[in-house]
């Protein structure tokens, strides 16, 4: 497959991609229950609960009502928490928890659109103190999260800034101004049906194991539908030939992972989308 590097002297553009089973292959926030429960922040009905709603999650997606719902429980659920201590707690079980789920076509695609010039933007419902180092570990250039509420260290239960549908499109349109981004040339990627706003903002708009409701919409506007099944270590991937410069080679920072992640041009797939 032939990859087009960007002409630079044209406008920027960039490819956007939701995290939750898009890049990974499960929540990221409900996939840290456990070693929230063994840093005493929450109680094992709660670890019950999370892991519920994970297993419900992974069934069928989620609809408007329960990722309300899900919002609705977990910033009740994070009230008083100590934010130097979860983003210690994520930063010691971030490659135990993440690493071995990340989607291995996922990774290919974040680095053929880097190696064609592109920016990459993690746009995440979940909380920023775990996209961010999830986004990190991946090189993305940007990351767009929900952000808490703060005071004296210390979640309110508030939600500052809730990413998720119409909000991310916005986002994403604020993102795109202040980086000179052409969005009728960029690219999203999304699971959910309470993305379409997200995918609509883009030229180049891909579902990635869709659910029902994304599927039909895919399916009327003839959307590209992708299949990422193979969960894979980055260090288990092929060294790239060549590294991008810029935040991709923050990579670097966590060692072998980054050092033997890398593009996967053989490996069978489904449908891929065309690089342009």
């Amino acid at each position: 497959m032939l990859v087009l590097v960007e002409n630079h002297l044209s406008p920027r553009t960039a490819a956007f991609f939701d995290l939750d089973k898009t890049v990974i292959a499960k929540s990221s926030t409900l996939a840290f229950s456990r070693p929230f429960y063994q840093g005493g922040l929450i109680n094992r009905r709660a670890v019950l609960r999370t892991a519920y709603a994970q297993f419900v999650y992974l069934l069928g997606g989620a609809d408007h009502d329960q990722m309300e719902g899900m919002r609705k429980y977990l910033s009740d659920m994070c009230r008083g928490w100590n934010v130097q201590q979860v983003r210690e707690i994520v930063a010691e079980t971030l490659h135990d928890l993440i690493d071995p789920i990340i989607f291995d076509e996922a990774a290919s695609l974040i680095e053929e659109h880097h190696l064609a010039g592109r920016d990459v933007v993690i746009v995440s419902a979940s909380g920023a103190e775990v996209v961010e180092p999830i986004g990190e570990m991946l090189g993305a250039d940007h990351v767009i999260a929900t952000r808490m509420a703060v005071e004296d260290g210390c979640y309110t239960g508030r939600i500052e800034h809730y990413v998720y549908g119409p909000a991310k499109a916005r986002a994403i349109t604020e993102l795109a101004a202040a980086e000179g981004y052409d969005l009728k040339r960029c690219f999203a990627y999304s699971d959910s049906v309470t993305d379409i706003p997200m995918l609509e903002s883009v030229g180049h708009p891909y579902t990635v194991n869709p659910d029902r409701g994304l599927r039909r919409e895919a399916a009327s506007r003839e959307w590209p539908i992708l299949t990422f099944s193979r969960p894979v270590r980055l260090h288990q991937r092929v060294p790239a030939l060549t590294m991008p410069s810029g935040p991709v080679l923050a990579l670097a920072a966590v060692g072998a992972a980054a050092a033997t992640a890398g593009l996967v041009w053989y490996a069978a797939r489904r449908r891929r989308p065309v690089l342009y």
